[in-house]
């Protein structure tokens, strides 16, 4: 299940890789994942990568003009690294991103079908998915014990819930 560390990895591998590349297409094998419809997705093809983030359980991949492609593993969901122009072939490959030196395939096990993609405008449309929950890795003790405090809950309901802890979640 891709939570805080994971993600974390994820981005760690990918920002060597696709950081400073035009992203040269997104092939989508399944219309279900992309879950906007304004920005269109072809509105971010050709553009050069500038950063990349965690929101929560979320890699957000922020192209020029400030478009950012936002990516939910969700439980199955899966990222690997294939070499450029990849076939999305077999039920489990959800969409590629091209580069000009590999593809980024994402798929998903099982039936289900969790996976998201959102294309958005700004750091508005970023927070418009972003669950709000305090970052972990950069919060001192006293925003810590705030956060676990704030309503009356069990200790394992307070740090699964993404509105009160971004990025953990049942694993941990």
């Amino acid at each position: 299940m891709p939570e805080l560390p994971d993600i974390a990895a994820y981005i760690s591998a990918l920002e060597p890789r696709i950081v400073g590349q035009p992203l040269l297409t997104v092939r989508l094998a399944s219309a279900f994942l992309l879950r906007t419809a304004q920005p269109p997705l072809a509105s971010v093809e050709g553009r050069i990568v500038r950063e990349l983030r965690r929101i929560g359980k979320r890699i957000a991949i922020g192209v020029e003009d400030d478009l950012w492609l936002v990516v939910h593993l969700m439980i199955a969901g899966r990222l690997h690294w294939r070499p450029p122009g990849a076939k999305l072939a077999g039920r489990n490959n959800l969409a590629a991103f091209d580069f000009p030196k590999g593809a980024l395939v994402l798929t998903e096990a099982g039936t289900k079908r969790r996976a998201s993609l959102h294309i958005l405008s700004g750091e508005e449309g970023l927070q418009s998915v972003d669950p709000g929950g305090i970052d972990i890795l950069s919060s001192d003790l006293s925003s810590f014990r705030r956060a676990l405090t704030a309503e009356n809950r069990t200790l394992k309901r307070a740090l699964t819930d993404p509105r009160v802890v971004s990025g953990i979640g049942n694993a941990y």
